[in-house]
């Protein structure tokens, strides 16, 4: 996970391919706990759920997550209750998953 981790983010304005699921796969093998889903059988996204022991919890975790969105200029879909977060991740430029997606999963898994 740290290779990935460690990488920032890079802006996507489309105009690239998103990955196809051979790819998404190698990618989910370097991030933890995340499953891959669609919309329509081609827009691709990722997506984990977080568990909690209180609504504390998970509001913190989710504000660490803004943070991070911030400054890697990609921003998840998010829902959070009592004792649960679910963060959503997609590069809504391309309607699919590319390399920063990942990186922005490595970087929430890396929240303690």
């Amino acid at each position: 996970m740290s290779e990935l981790a460690d990488k920032k983010c890079i802006p996507c304005e489309g105009g690239i391919p998103s990955f196809d699921l051979d790819e998404i796969h190698k990618y989910l093998k370097k991030v933890d706990g995340w499953d891959v889903k669609s919309e329509n059988k081609k827009d691709y996204y990722i997506i984990k759920n977080f568990k909690f022991d209180n609504f504390l919890k998970s509001q913190t975790f989710v504000n660490k997550v803004g943070e991070i969105a911030e400054q890697e200029g990609h921003h998840p879909d998010i829902s959070f209750g009592w004792g649960y977060a679910h963060i959503k991740i997609q590069t809504h430029a391309i309607s699919g998953l590319h390399e920063s997606d990942f990186v922005l999963a490595a970087k929430i898994d890396n929240i303690s």
